[in-house]
């Protein structure tokens, strides 16, 4: 899997000049010459004059009716002089209609002279954090310098930037709509420029979720090299050791002041011992203001980590799954409703079986679609320590995990209630010859990207370190959209095994290769 990784970022490792900015997406194709294409090449000549009208340099908006109808935005970044941002604006919507000839939807992140955005579409996608297609380029040359001091520098200015500009939204009109660009000293003569931008119909959440992406994905790809770009339809990063497009001019890095003794002839007199002087006081007030920016950044963080948000939060309420609380009391399903939900446990509910027991469809009272684990009892946990794992493993929560939404446990009954992946296991697309064709390169290097996040939030970004030890193809499952989540991580811990070596009294692993109809374990 890693040397899948590696081979492909080498693919896009190149100068990051030569790089087209246009993104096709691949969401369907128009007639050339219908009411459409006019329509389309209508909207995109009046842009540059449109986002140059406005206050925040950016205009949302759409032209035409029903199925000939074009929805467009534009924008420029913060401080772009108008005509800067004209040119722009045109250079990237005529690079779309000649990149693009008859494509539905596309998007541009253009960046001479200055950067800007241009998006259009055949729906509406005002307010929808869109993450792909996106494009990521990194520049050839490796890190030069200190490779340990520029990753802790890199890490500080990225996390710093990202809580900046997603809590930088103030009004629609605003010029510091979710932007950020600072420049951070790595040496005496050397600086990290780094910028990032979402569009500004982007909620803040989305906002921090798209650029997190980008510098996730940027990380796992390119760390030791000298910059590189990430784009996306709602949002855009880069960074380099050289200035870029413009947004750099009016910045300036401070260097830090050289330690002297004064001359006596420099020390004040007794009667002057009250005064401060000019630079003293503006270091006091900078001193100041950084420091209730810090208090603000945490709290503000602090409040967001209490509150996790999902779209499904309203309908499992009834059923304690408001991941925002979770405790023992709100995880706990009663077995009538598991046993109602699976229709007793019916052989024709039954999806599959893997080493840890048998799985069943099951859909709540609700609506809800769910698969229920009933473990097997091999379990070596007691019931006070099955709780306390299980509300572990429901606490760890990322988009490439599946989700643990509940349990139940009533005499030697132990079952889970994990959140319903439709597409089965993805051995089942790998080893069918008939099914193979639906994975081109594209989800392959998706699903491979989706495994990597899911493993390293895992090991690394998780509340406690996981360890799968059984990872493999009929592990990770497959939503709708073709997304991987890994399923049965934490199970060693729900079954009392010990995690710490290699060492076992028992192998994780099952001789079956897939899991039913959906590849649930």
């Amino acid at each position: 899997m890693k040397q899948s990784i590696l081979c492909f970022f080498l693919i896009v490792s190149f100068n990051i000049s030569s790089v087209p900015a246009q993104t096709c997406m691949n969401s369907g194709n128009f007639t050339p010459n219908s009411t459409y294409d006019k329509n389309r090449g209508l909207i995109l000549s009046s842009l540059p004059s449109n986002v140059t009208a406005q206050v925040g340099f950016f205009y949302n908006g759409s032209i035409g009716q029903e199925q000939n109808q074009v929805y467009a935005i534009g924008m420029c970044i913060p401080g772009s002089a108008p005509d800067d941002c004209s040119n722009c604006i045109k250079k990237a919507s005529d690079g779309l209609i000649q990149r693009c000839p008859n494509n539905t939807e596309a998007y541009s992140w253009h960046g001479e002279p200055t950067l800007c955005h241009v998006r259009y579409s055949n729906t509406s996608f005002s307010g929808s954090a869109d993450m792909e297609p996106s494009l990521l380029v990194s520049n050839t040359e490796d890190v030069n310098s200190n490779l340990s001091q520029l990753s802790e520098i890199y890490n500080g200015v990225i996390f710093r930037m990202i809580n900046a500009a997603s809590t930088a939204k103030s009004t629609p009109s605003s010029s510091n709509n979710y932007y950020n660009a600072p420049i951070s000293a790595m040496s005496s003569s050397e600086n990290i420029y780094a910028l990032m931008q979402c569009t500004p119909d982007l909620s803040s959440d989305d906002c921090k979720s798209c650029l997190q992406e980008s510098t996730n994905d940027y990380q796992l790809c390119c760390s030791q090299k000298q910059g590189g770009t990430v784009m996306r339809p709602s949002c855009f990063f880069r960074w380099d050791l050289k200035t870029f497009s413009n947004a750099f001019g009016d910045i300036m890095v401070a260097p830090s002041p050289p330690l002297q003794q004064p001359d006596k002839g420099d020390i004040p007199h007794s009667a002057d011992s009250g005064k401060i002087s000019t630079g003293a006081l503006v270091a006091i007030v900078f001193s100041i203001v950084v420091v209730i920016l810090m208090v603000i950044i945490f709290l503000v963080l602090r409040a967001r980590r209490s509150f996790v948000y999902f779209s499904w939060r309203k309908t499992n309420q009834q059923f304690g799954f408001d991941q925002s609380g979770i405790t023992v009391h709100s995880l706990q399903i009663d077995f009538k409703i598991i046993e109602a939900a699976t229709n007793n446990f019916a052989r024709s509910n039954k999806l599959g079986q893997g080493g840890f027991g048998e799985v069943y469809k099951g859909t709540l009272p609700n609506g809800t679609e769910v698969a229920v684990k009933r473990l097997s009892k091999e379990s070596a946990q007691g019931a006070v320590e099955f709780k306390n794992e299980v509300v572990v493993v429901a606490k760890l929560q990322h988009r490439n995990l599946v989700r643990l939404l509940g349990f139940c446990l009533e005499g030697e009954e132990k079952l889970l209630v994990y959140e319903f992946v439709p597409n089965r296991s993805l051995d089942y697309f790998l080893f069918d010859p008939r099914k193979q064709g639906q994975l081109d390169w594209t989800k392959r290097y998706n699903i491979i990207r989706g495994i990597a996040r899911g493993v390293l939030y895992l090991h690394q970004d998780s509340r406690v370190t996981i360890v799968h030890r059984d990872l493999k193809a009929s592990n990770v499952l497959l939503d709708a959209d073709m997304n991987p989540k890994i399923a049965d991580f934490g199970m060693a811990r729900i079954f009392g095994m010990d995690q710490s070596g290699a060492n076992t009294n028992r192998i994780v692993g099952t001789r079956f290769g897939g899991c039913g109809e959906t590849g649930h374990h």
